[in-house]
């Protein structure tokens, strides 16, 4: 088991004791079954069509093997090598370099590359930034972006609820039996779901160390990815997506962040630093089955 995986099981562990915490907090049981249930039903449609949603707001367009061989090429030939089926290949007409990829499983999913990255980078660039989807892919991270956000939503909604609950001074059953307090509860609302975002991000940020070694291990080319990333970082510095909530909310999918912030804002971040990212993939080259 890697460390990145170890990491996520701990993080999914602590976000799931937050809202117990919460829930306990606010309503006993009763509430935290509350809060829970709508974070599913809100997350359910999400998990069936967040592919088509994403794909749809960068207006991406799916593409055949004769109307982009090389691009076709190359996801059908890490496909093979990952053991997976072929993914739909998708166009997004957008300048910034970028990729991501989406679908609940690797029997629905699509990797879509942006007109900007086909331009900047070589092939065996892109086959590291294809590499790295794919790993996205096997690793089934969108159905664990979907329980993340399911638990983060679900410690929201309960906040939310708490919230007006505190300023009104309204009480549970524990408030009236004396354990309660108008004022801590208050305060946990407001912190509580300050913790969770952190702990959705950083689950984020794992998921992409992760994939960086997987993909490096279906490509057997880290070191071209290191390059790529460093071209795409660049790429988005010089010539930035549009900044919007459709993008702040779908920033977490792509390789590189869109929106990438630095020094104190880092820690909000969805990615880890490109410069981390590099020399991993660098000490990962070291390792004998890339020698």
């Amino acid at each position: 088991m890697s460390i990145n995986t170890i990491k996520t099981t701990f993080l999914l562990t602590l976000l799931s004791l937050i809202l117990i915490f919460l829930g306990r907090l606010v309503g006993g049981p009763g509430g935290m079954i509350v809060g829970l249930g709508l974070a599913i039903l809100m997350n359910f449609f999400s998990y069936w069509f967040s592919d088509k949603i994403v794909l749809m707001i960068y207006r991406a367009k799916e593409v055949s093997e004769s109307e982009s061989p090389k691009l076709y090429r190359i996801v059908r030939t890490l496909a093979e090598k990952a053991n997976l089926p072929m993914p739909r290949v998708y166009m997004i007409p957008n300048p910034t370099p970028n990729a991501f990829a989406t679908g609940r499983n690797p029997k629905h999913a699509a990797v879509a590359v942006t007109q900007g990255i086909m331009r900047i980078l070589s092939d065996e660039e892109l086959e590291g930034v294809l590499a790295h989807e794919m790993a996205h892919v096997k690793n089934r991270d969108i159905l664990i972006s979907s329980i993340v956000a399911t638990i983060a939503a679900a410690i929201s909604v309960l906040a939310y609820m708490a919230r007006y609950a505190a300023i009104l001074g309204t009480r549970s059953s524990r408030d009236r039996e004396g354990s309660g307090n108008p004022i801590f509860l208050l305060v946990m609302v407001i912190i509580t779901p300050i913790m969770a975002t952190l702990i959705q991000l950083a689950i984020s940020r794992a998921r992409e160390y992760q994939a960086d070694e997987g993909g490096s291990r279906i490509s057997g080319k880290p070191l071209a990815l290191a390059s790529a990333l460093e071209a795409l970082h660049r790429g988005v510095e010089i010539n930035p997506m549009e900044s919007n909530t459709s993008t702040a909310s779908t920033a977490h999918m792509f390789i590189v962040n869109p929106l990438s912030a630095r020094g104190m804002f880092a820690m909000l971040s969805t990615h880890p630093p490109v410069e981390k990212r590099i020399e991993r993939l660098k000490e990962i080259a070291k390792r004998p089955l890339f020698i």
